[in-house]
């Protein structure tokens, strides 16, 4: 019984189909690459990472073409497989969906499915693409936690609140403190600006209080706790 699971090897390519293969798998995977490197939105970003969606796609069509219909082939891969073990901890989510993304596309182009391979890339990575530039499952709103240290006077009070009224949706004063070695306070505000993108416009209008001496903005995301400014 062994024997005859053996002796099944129909999937035999001729050279010009394995060529083939390969080239789809190549193009495949660079544009899974490319999508990568345009929706990457992490610090880490990592070329060797991009580099290894465009190998990894490539090794699996290998594998799989010299897999076929081998029984025999397949059991001794797993088995020589088993022998490597990956330790590189994987930072996001999104790189594992790209890893598994890569190996299927090599997948489709190792047996020979190029048209599923071609389709499949450019309709998951326009799917990708919308997606990221959509914001879709990103919050409505990102938050910020807002650092004040000014002299406390009933006019620099007027003025804060006037310049974060015109830049802030919601405004929540978190914690307020007397600094002992000088006559001054530090103040923490919870924030949700108004508009996208005018942290820069928020923090230079209050540096313009003549009694404000120091202004931290910080984002609050995922990854958070990197100051805006």
């Amino acid at each position: 019984m062994l024997e005859d699971f053996q002796l099944i090897d129909l999937f035999r390519p001729s050279i010009f189909d394995f060529a083939a293969n390969l080239f789809v798998s190549l193009g495949c995977g660079l544009l899974i690459a490319l999508v990568y490197r345009f929706t990457y939105k992490g610090a880490s970003y990592s070329s060797s990472y991009v580099n290894s969606l465009v190998l990894l796609s490539l090794i699996t069509t290998v594998v799989i073409l010299v897999i076929g219909n081998n029984l025999a082939r397949a059991f001794g891969l797993v088995g020589a497989m088993s022998i490597i073990r990956f330790r590189t901890a994987v930072r996001d989510v999104q790189d594992i969906v790209f890893i598994f993304f890569s190996l299927c596309i090599g997948m489709a182009a190792g047996v020979g499915l190029n048209s599923v391979a071609i389709i499949g890339t450019i309709f998951i990575s326009l799917i990708i693409i919308l997606l990221d530039t959509t914001g879709f499952g990103r919050p409505p709103q990102i938050k910020h936690l807002l650092q004040l240290t000014y002299s406390a006077s009933p006019e620099t009070e007027r003025a804060l609140q006037e310049v974060l009224k015109k830049y802030c949706r919601r405004i929540q004063l978190m914690n307020l403190r007397q600094l002992a070695d000088r006559d001054e306070v530090d103040a923490f505000y919870h924030l949700s600006i108004r508009f996208r993108k005018k942290e820069n416009d928020l923090v230079q209008a209050l540096r313009e209080i003549a009694s404000v001496s120091q202004v931290n903005l910080f984002f609050e995301e995922e990854g958070g706790g990197a100051p805006a400014v």
